[in-house]
């Protein structure tokens, strides 16, 4: 063996001696030949001890079948080559230590004898570096983790403090949207108050006045006049007073609903009969057909004060020789009334408002009114379960269709 030896260190010549990594040099059969000192040192032997040593003893035991396993793999196809690439290799000293390695190959003849030499480095330390750079990786990695999770939960504290302040925000537009609001309505309230209470209360006064001075018995027609536009203004008043408590209630849910069996026919003769006496000169309304047999449960009070708001306004704002329809449709559980006049109409940019309380279009601003009978009508409807609409055109006329219940329940 040690002729062996001589004869392969005599060819590589000093190399066993400057380099730094160890060296070993096998046969074709894994049989150790020869070797440089740094070698011995790395793996704790003394010298020769190792020559003639199967070269798995400076590999871990767990690890031989597999090393066999390469080793014919690769002298198949022998290179030089790395060894191990892409895996972990180890080797093992003389006090049984497991420590890391890197591996080359180097293939070579001599004097017709294959051999390999193995280029050797102790790569522990760099391992250890490695291990602490993964370390440190996973440490950042982990403190990078945090201040991420950290920063989403700021940036969702944030977004929900934007979202806190923007709802506050629009609360506080909302509060003064609806401040505008109730100062433009009170502004209205009191205009409205003021022309409406102040034109029949200047009435009453002069009838009055005059009526204190016909105490003549010829004059006793006269002082009748008077009188009887005294009791109307007063009635007039009343029914503005009627319709502000029920605005008041409506709004807080107060309205207390008393329902009874009748035929339609019955409030509707009554509201028509009274809206006879509020027409204009050739002005007429057209009854509807066929209602007799339609019986309701409802509030029989309001629902007069639906109807006579729906029709009074429609004589109200047709002029004279026009005709007021209303056509009744009787459905299984409901019945539809359409009020359709040849009036005004309402303006298309003020439709949407029409039902607000206090609104009054501008085309009908010089027609007596409170602007509440729409809204309050719009109410009891809803209350009672059923619906209004309406469509209109300027000049031409407007139609109200209210659907309501046969039965009503609140």
């Amino acid at each position: 063996m040690i002729e062996v030896k001589n004869k392969v260190t005599s060819h590589l010549g000093s190399l066993f001696e400057i380099v730094s990594e160890g060296i070993v040099v096998v046969d074709s059969k894994q049989i150790i030949v020869a070797y440089n000192q740094v070698l011995n040192d790395i793996f704790g032997y003394d010298n020769n001890e190792l020559l003639g040593e199967s070269i798995h003893i400076l590999v871990p035991q767990e690890r031989h079948n597999v090393h066999k396993k390469q080793i014919e793999s690769y002298n198949k196809n022998a290179s030089n080559r790395q060894m191990g690439v892409g895996r972990d290799l180890y080797g093992i000293k003389k006090d049984g230590t497991k420590f890391p390695v890197e591996v080359g190959l180097n293939p070579f003849t001599i004097e017709g004898d294959k051999y390999v030499m193995a280029i050797l480095i102790d790569i522990s330390v760099r391992k250890k570096h490695e291990k602490q750079i993964k370390d440190l990786n996973k440490k950042l990695e982990h403190r990078i983790n945090e201040r991420t999770l950290e920063l989403e939960k700021t940036v969702i504290d944030l977004e929900a403090e934007i979202k806190r302040r923007e709802e506050a925000e629009s609360k506080i537009l909302e509060s003064l949207r609806v401040e505008r609001e109730l100062n433009e309505l009170k502004t209205k309230f009191l205009s409205m108050v003021s022309h409406e209470f102040k034109t029949p209360l200047s009435g009453i006064l002069t009838s009055a006045i005059l009526a204190g001075k016909y105490t003549q018995t010829e004059q006793q027609d006269k002082r009748e006049r008077h009188l009887q536009l005294i009791e109307d203004k007063v009635k007039y008043l009343n029914n503005i007073l009627n319709d502000f408590l029920s605005v008041e209630q409506l709004e807080h849910g107060k309205t207390k609903y008393k329902m009874e069996c009748f035929p339609l026919s019955k409030i509707l003769n009554e509201v028509v009969y009274s809206a006879n006496m509020l027409l204009k000169e050739g002005q007429s309304i057209e009854y509807p057909e066929n209602i007799d047999d339609i019986i309701l449960v409802c509030d029989e009070t309001i629902l007069e004060v639906i109807l006579s708001n729906l029709i009074n306004n429609a004589v109200k704002y047709s002029s004279e020789n026009t005709t007021i329809k209303i056509i009744v449709e009787h459905e299984e559980e409901y019945f539809t009334m359409d009020i359709i006049d040849q009036g005004i109409g309402i303006p298309e940019k003020e439709q949407k408002y029409i039902f607000n309380r206090y609104f009054r279009a501008e085309n009908a601003l010089l027609n007596e009114g409170t602007g509440i009978g729409l809204n309050i009508v719009k109410g009891h409807i809803e209350n009672l379960g059923g619906t209004i609409e309406f469509r209109s055109k300027v000049n031409e006329g407007t139609t109200f269709r209210v659907r309501m219940p046969l039965n009503a329940s609140i």
